[in-house]
């Protein structure tokens, strides 16, 4: 189990993509190059580019001996200014980053002062808004998406999940300072669900519909009729949380794929980049990822 924290601003988003700088190809480079044979790095949610992240989970499957804290450093070594490792664990077999996540908590700043962020330094963090916004009327329109609902009018083109229903646990909204802070709470989100939320909310924060038409959006099931899609570069997945003590015990197939797979030995470990992926055993129904570019 891996936990890191980066800014997404020179990423394009977590996943790998060909010939792109993301945060899942810098970690795999990091990790293969330690451990000295290839991984397939499962992270906890698919951040789009510019998205940051303040305690992002993922888990890989490994056949070295190393011990964790030997990992840590080599690993944390080798990844780039922009990304930073915080923790390193061994897990249970059954441990899925996606999969065995309880709840996520994301938070999405605004500088809502006429003054440019750029006086904070904070211009890579935060969307500027600068007329004002009335937090009680946001908050109370926020509360009409907590719950268990069909977002499917908060879902951007994309969202390729079969079912649209989602339970959002909490919506806070704070200021502190020049600064309005949306603290998003739930079990699981859709593509851009947070942003379309948020960008929703801001059209009641700055008086264009009364809190209750976010009812009526809701109820829609249309992304027309909801808000715009509020800039990434405001977004930071600030933690998630799981019950690593109440994992689901490892299936026989799943033992039997992990005393299987082994390491490259000899002169083949120094060409691990260009080597296929290691089998790890994972949950049944995970789909199969695309070999690294290089």
């Amino acid at each position: 189990m891996i936990t890191l924290a980066y800014d997404g601003t020179d990423f394009h988003g977590w996943q790998n993509q060909p010939d792109l700088r993301t945060v899942q190809g810098c970690l795999e480079t990091a990790l293969r190059r330690t451990l000295r044979h290839q991984v397939a790095v499962i992270g906890c949610s698919r951040t789009d580019a510019g998205v940051h992240a303040a305690s992002y989970v993922a888990n890989v499957f490994t056949t070295a001996p190393t011990a964790d804290w030997a990992i840590f450093r080599s690993v944390g070594s080798r990844l780039p200014k922009d990304m930073s490792l915080i923790r390193l664990q061994t897990v249970p077999l059954t441990f899925h980053a996606t999969r065995s996540a309880i709840c996520k908590l994301y938070r999405y700043r605004v500088h809502n002062i006429i003054g440019r962020p750029v006086e904070q330094f904070t211009q890579r963090y935060v969307y500027h808004f600068w007329q004002p916004l009335d937090t009680e009327a946001m908050q109370a329109a926020a509360a009409i998406l907590v719950g268990r609902h069909d977002f499917t009018s908060f879902a951007s083109a994309g969202n390729d999940r079969e079912s649209n229903v989602r339970t959002v646990l909490r919506i806070d909204i704070s200021t502190l300072g020049s600064e309005v802070h949306f603290d998003v709470e739930g079990e699981g989100f859709l593509y851009k669900q947070v942003r379309n939320m948020v960008g929703t909310l801001i059209e009641v924060g700055r008086g264009h519909w009364k809190p209750q038409h976010v009812s009526e959006i809701l109820v829609a099931k249309n992304r027309q009729l909801a808000g715009p899609t509020a800039p990434a570069r405001g977004l930071c997945l600030q933690w998630v949380r799981y019950d690593l003590e109440n994992l689901p015990q490892p299936t026989p197939e799943q033992l039997a794929r992990a005393d299987a797979a082994s390491a490259p030995a000899g002169h083949m470990r120094a060409l691990v980049d260009g080597q296929q992926r290691s089998t790890a055993p994972t949950l049944p129904g995970i789909e199969a990822m695309d070999e690294p570019s290089g």
